[in-house]
């Protein structure tokens, strides 16, 4: 669909990742693995993100949450900035949308600019057809406009000056901020 829009897609799953769980005496003593680097050097040379992700309990699986945890540690922060859209699919009748909900709050933390409209797919198990469609047509065009829409704003994103000002909640890459106080680049 992203490509549909006119937009490029760079498919990747955290597989082409491989990071061992945080662990802050190993990141003190070895630094930042090589798998958690490569995900930050990919982020940063993103345009706009758009994570897929599984719920796991009602909540983040543990893989994605340790590579979130990994990247947090980097300098300049990858995240900060980076337009972002959620999405899921679940066999469940909540589609994983618990899971979008608790995966906002580290990334909006860490200054992404999460899309508010997120994507979650109940009943995924018997929702496409044999060629990948969506069954019902009035699913695949909500996520037809949500997409649309998203790629709308990393165009504006990119092209306004006026949108590339923002408040953002990280002061991890602000030597000159205090912790209580909100940070503006």
């Amino acid at each position: 669909m992203v490509r549909d829009a006119g937009a490029v897609a760079e498919p990747v799953t955290l597989r082409d990742f491989p990071m061992p769980p945080y662990d802050g005496d190993a990141e003190a003593g070895d630094g930042l693995p090589e798998g958690a680097l490569a995900l930050c050097r990919r982020i940063e040379a993103a345009q706009a993100l758009i994570i897929a992700s599984p719920e796991y309990n009602a909540s983040v699986p543990g893989v994605l949450k340790n590579a979130v945890d990994w990247v947090s540690r980097y300098r300049p922060q990858p995240f900060k900035d980076k337009q972002t859209l959620l999405v899921s699919a679940s066999p469940s009748m909540v589609g994983g949308n618990r899971g979008l909900w608790a995966l906002r709050v580290p990334l909006e933390h860490l200054g992404a600019r999460v899309y508010p409209d997120m994507f979650s797919l109940a009943g995924a198990h018997q929702a496409f057809t044999e060629d990948g469609a969506l069954t019902d047509p009035g699913l695949g065009e909500r996520l037809t406009a949500t997409i649309g829409s998203f790629l709308d704003l990393v165009e504006a994103d990119t092209r306004y000056l006026c949108l590339q000002r923002r408040w953002y909640e990280f002061l991890g890459d602000r030597t000159d901020a205090p912790v209580t106080s909100r940070a503006q680049d």
